[in-house]
């Protein structure tokens, strides 16, 4: 069985209202020591084929059609033979 780990975030420069909520909380909860924190989405996709192509261009094209916005957010994607 193939898999595919995905992880979408904003790119430089998008402005992350969330992340910085979080990384304005740390200090309250006596957290230290951590800069900037960026959020982001991950996801998890299972194939029924064995060819690791088809699951490169299958995710790929998850990626850039459904799963991120193009004009604000990059992907990163690992496959991964089980």
């Amino acid at each position: 069985m193939i898999r595919a780990e995905v992880i979408v975030t904003l790119k430089d420069g998008i402005l992350d209202p969330q992340g910085k909520t979080i990384t304005g909380a740390l200090g309250g909860i006596g957290i230290e020591g951590i800069k900037e924190i960026g959020t982001g989405k991950y996801f998890h996709l299972r194939f029924n084929t064995n060819n690791l192509e088809k699951a490169r261009s299958s995710t790929e094209a998850v990626c850039e059609k459904l799963l991120s916005n193009p004009v604000i957010e990059k992907y990163t994607y690992k496959i991964i033979e089980e």
